[in-house]
């Protein structure tokens, strides 16, 4: 979807963390069970005094990961133990693609990103030439 301002942008945000996923455990009143990756796309043009027009594009991800709790402290079951299962396991793909991006210096490590969903979807703000804050 395309926006013009930063309240649009916010407004889909904020209609985004409505179908967030959100349960009670054992350890939180109010656990996160989804991760949320909200990408923006930045575009700038210019026009010269020739007419000529410049762009340039950035994106920005920014990345909400459901908690990671261990069952035995939460007392998961049945969804909600499959859900955090498969929580525990896309962290742990990104923890190591994470790693094997930081030690890969000269390009020579395979990097698996199709390990889970979410370092296949974060693939382009890993790896290449982004920046990346955590």
């Amino acid at each position: 979807m395309s926006t013009k301002s930063a309240e649009e942008a916010l407004e889909y945000l904020e209609r985004g963390e409505l179908n967030r996923v959100i349960a009670e455990t054992n350890q939180n009143e109010q656990s996160s069970w989804s991760h949320t990756v909200f990408w923006i796309n930045i575009e700038i043009k210019t026009t010269n005094e020739s007419g000529v027009e410049k762009s340039w594009t950035s994106m920005l991800n920014l990345v909400d990961l459901a908690g990671s709790e261990a069952v035995s402290k939460t007392k998961a079951n049945g969804i909600r133990f499959w859900e955090g299962s498969n929580i525990n396991k896309s962290l742990l793909a990104l923890s190591k693609v994470i790693h094997r991006l930081s030690t890969n210096s000269k390009g020579k490590i395979f990097i698996n990103y199709w390990d889970s969903k979410l370092t296949w979807i974060l693939q382009p703000a890993l790896g290449g030439n982004s920046q990346t804050s955590i």
